[in-house]
């Protein structure tokens, strides 16, 4: 049987570091191990410390664990789990990797570092100790040559994207020697202990991602370069019209490291026979001369991009390839670009950008038609499926649709026939595909999605434990629907609310959709579910309605909105059966209300969860304010002061602080003991649903209706308000901030009650929407809210 406990990581460079941040991440106690230095800083010869002292043995590590805390994005769920990460040195402590279950070697991409210290990792290796490689490109075999078989056995790759917390790619690379048994326990635990998605690749120069994303990278320059396309020009296509990131093409190696993606280039140009293959990553003279003039990217300050401060102002500025000077960035626009920006999901983008008859969709066609062949002449070669091939790429480089999914999109059959009519030639299989009469690489059948694999036509993997609503939906399990949500039965008595409105904003049709939905489920399910696999689980309440209605002063309609959202939340409080929330990513507003008002929340580990109205202009009034008063006074003894308690989560609401992970969530007091994080999102629906189970199994009781909250009252308000007052006196906070937390301390304190009275829900409830509604009349409320509306982001005023 075997188990990861504790694991060792033997280098703490930028990946090594974040590596053991992520195992610290899911509760995995780990050593970071680095050389021992061999000079001292100024710092430690003012300290009277020498080379021997444990302090300077460890520094390299000690200061990696350091860092982690002013890394951006940050590679901790929390900070204080850095207190996970035990630094050491390779001299001193390369003998406890004996107590671990798990090595992971980050050292320096090179092969005979790799080798040498794998040698010395297996003078002090306990038999059965899973040993792995971080490698982004080396062999996997060569590594080990020399090795013991046991050795050997226990040892494969695996490929961590950067940063390790966020991307979602995990690749393992099984070794000639490797264990069956340890790549499929790697998967597993790869995907439900870290997270990841796990793609099984091939020990192959680059293994799938790199391989083809660096191809495709090298494409487009040339590309750029025939066509005499600038920068801005192909970042502009390359980017979400194609249905890839933001950063594009040169930004994204800008973010990377230029001299990075030259080494990952050059390790493919060195490593393959065919010479065809080898001229197309030979890397182009322009990006050799930046690399040796030093500009690197982001961490050099310039590479494709430049930043430049003019006075108050940053400025962007973009190289010109033709004279290697930057300038000012050219604003792009053309009419397939506007389609594919009109375009709603990255497959409608790449069909609205290709059908266009400009330029700018020409370039489009060049770059992908090369990618879509070079991708098919791998497979094999590189991976056993096209299905592990577009999965790499989606989770790798965060595009929208994998090569085998983009050609479906686009058409199989008539953009092969163009492809063949422009003079290009398909691989044989491809052909052979076509020619028994496919119109696509991937088709549903029989309730199954199929492939081609080594010539034959083989189901898509689902992933163990993967629940899909759209599929579910498809073959029929819908329960009720209406615009905004969907009930759909996930089986085993268990019914799943999903919202799918925009944005997954609240509005009249979901609230109406909880309620309706709590009936069923009472009648025929033993529990419900509520989650989507949306971009965000909710951003919040209707904002729009909310603004229209105000500057209308249309008041009872606020009124009544404020009443059919406390009433949904009543009813979803009190169901009689269990209600399992799952949120992920962003959820704001009353997407966290809901969450309160469920019996169990189950986040993804990327869960960024707060109750924001404040930065509109409001204060929460979907129940948010009654249930963190409840919260509260069940937290604390029955004689015991709610006032600090109070204070904390008031600050929390009255700066529309969100948490940075579901950990977060979890201290900063959202969520109780009984909610848990779950780390991988693809899981998170099918553990909503067996938590689910498990209450009910169990005997769900629901909560005492209406039972009394003990509240602050009169005196917990004015030192809630003196302490707003002092923020407005030192100008942390605007009038209008002060006039929106002195309300909400009025809400959360309870009013002009005696200290320590006992009050009921509804009367909680109501001071929320009496004290909504006054705010939806200021003026500045209003403001912030068509702000917010306009430009996506607070306005303080």
């Amino acid at each position: 049987m075997r188990h990861i406990r504790k694991a060792a990581v033997i280098g703490s460079g930028v990946m090594g570091a974040a590596i053991a941040a992520h195992l610290a991440n899911v509760g995995i106690p780990c050593l970071l191990l680095d050389l021992v230095p061999t000079s001292l800083t100024a710092e430690e010869e003012r300290r009277g410390l020498t080379l021997d002292h444990p302090a300077v043995r460890n520094r390299l590590a000690t200061q990696a664990i350091a860092r982690l805390h002013k890394a951006s994005p940050a590679p901790l769920y929390r900070p204080e789990f850095a207190q996970r990460i035990q630094p050491g040195n390779l001299e001193d402590d390369l003998a406890k990797i004996a107590e671990v279950d798990w090595v992971i070697e980050v050292i320096v991409e090179s092969l005979e570092p790799k080798r040498q210290l794998l040698e010395r990792i297996e003078q002090y290796w306990r038999p059965g100790t899973i040993v792995s490689s971080n490698t982004s490109g080396i062999s996997i075999n060569e590594m080990v040559a020399g090795r013991s078989d046991a050795f050997r056995r226990n040892f494969l790759g695996t490929h961590f994207f950067n940063p390790p917390r966020y991307m979602k790619l995990l690749e393992v690379i099984p070794g000639s020697d490797t264990d069956p048994e340890l790549v499929d326990f790697m998967a597993d635990f790869a995907t439900r202990r870290l997270g990841k998605g796990v793609v099984i690749a091939k020990d192959t120069p680059n293994f799938i991602a790199n391989r083809i994303g660096t191809y495709g990278l090298l494409v487009t320059f040339e590309e750029m370069q025939k066509g005499g396309f600038s920068i801005e020009e192909v970042d502009a296509v390359t980017g979400p019209a194609l249905g890839r990131p933001r950063s594009a093409t040169f930004r994204t190696l800008d973010l990377v490291g230029i001299d990075t993606f030259v080494h990952v280039a050059y390790n493919v140009h060195a490593h393959v026979s065919d010479p065809v293959e080898q001229q197309a990553f030979i890397v182009p003279d322009a990006i050799r001369s930046m690399v040796e003039r030093g500009w690197l990217g982001e961490k050099s300050g310039q590479g494709f991009y430049k930043k430049v401060k003019d006075g108050g102002t940053t400025r962007i500025l973009s190289l010109d390839l033709a004279t290697m000077e930057y300038r000012e960035q050219v604003k792009v626009k053309s009419a397939s670009l506007e389609a594919a920006k009109a375009a709603k999901g990255g497959k409608a983008k790449v069909q609205a950008l290709l059908a266009g008859k400009d330029k700018y969709a020409q370039l489009a066609w060049d770059i992908v038609k090369r990618v879509l062949i070079y991708s098919a002449e791998k497979m094999g070669e590189i991976a056993n499926s096209p299905q592990d091939v577009d999965a790499a790429m989606r989770w790798g480089f965060n595009w929208d649709l994998g090569p085998f999914e983009l050609w479906d999109a686009i058409g199989l059959v008539p953009s092969a026939k163009r492809m063949q009519e422009e003079g290009l030639t398909l691989p044989a299989w491809v052909e052979a595909w076509i020619a028994e009469g496919h119109k696509a690489f991937y088709e549903e059948r029989e309730g199954a999605v199929y492939m081609p694999v080594g010539g034959m036509s083989a189901p898509v993997q689902v992933p163990a434990g993967v629940i899909d609503l759209a599929s579910l939906k498809q073959v029929g399990r819908v329960v009720k629907q209406n615009a905004g949500a969907s009930l759909v039965d996930l089986g085993d008595g268990v019914a799943c609310l999903e919202f799918h409105s925009q944005n997954n904003a609240i509005g009249p049709d979901i609230l109406a959709m909880i309620e309706q939905s709590v009936s069923i489920v009472e009648r025929e399910f033993q529990g419900m579910v509520i989650a989507n696999q949306g971009r965000n689980f909710c951003v919040g309440a209707n904002l729009m309605l909310m603004l229209m209605a105000a500057q209308e002063g249309d008041w009872d309609e606020i009124d009544l909105s404020v009443r059919m959202f406390h009433k949904a939340m009543t009813t979803l409080r009190y169901s009689a059966v269990p209600v399992v929330a799952a949120p992920h990513r962003m959820t704001l507003g009353g997407g966290v209300e809901v969450c309160l008002a469920s019996s169990r929340v189950l986040p993804s580990a990327e869960t960024y969860f707060g109750l924001v109205e404040v930065g509109v202009g409001l204060i929460p009034a979907g129940g948010g304010c009654k249930e963190t008063a409840r919260r509260v006074s069940e937290s604390v003894s029955a004689d015991e002061d709610l006032v600090p308690h109070l204070a904390r989560m008031f600050q929390t609401i009255g700066t529309a602080k969100v948490s940075t992970s579901g950990d977060d969530a979890l201290a900063m007091g959202w969520l109780s003991e009984n909610d848990r994080v779950i780390v991988n999102g693809d899981l998170q629906i099918a553990a909503a649903k067996a938590e689910v189970l498990r209450m009910a199994e169990h005997g769900y009781t629901p909560p005492v209706r209406d039972a009394r909250i003990r509240v602050a009252g009169a005196d917990g308000k004015a030192v809630l308000q003196m302490a707003a007052r002092g923020m407005w006196q030192s100008g942390y906070i605007s009038d209008h901030d002060l006039l929106i937390v002195n309300k909400l301390a009025h809400v959360l304190a309870g009013g002009d009650v005696p200290a320590d009275s006992l009050v009921s829900e509804s009367y909680l409830l109501d001071l929320e929407r009496e004290a909504f509604v006054s705010l939806c009349g200021e003026p500045k409320t209003q403001e912030r809210m068509q702000y917010m509306l306009a430009k996506g982001k607070p306005l303080r005023n």
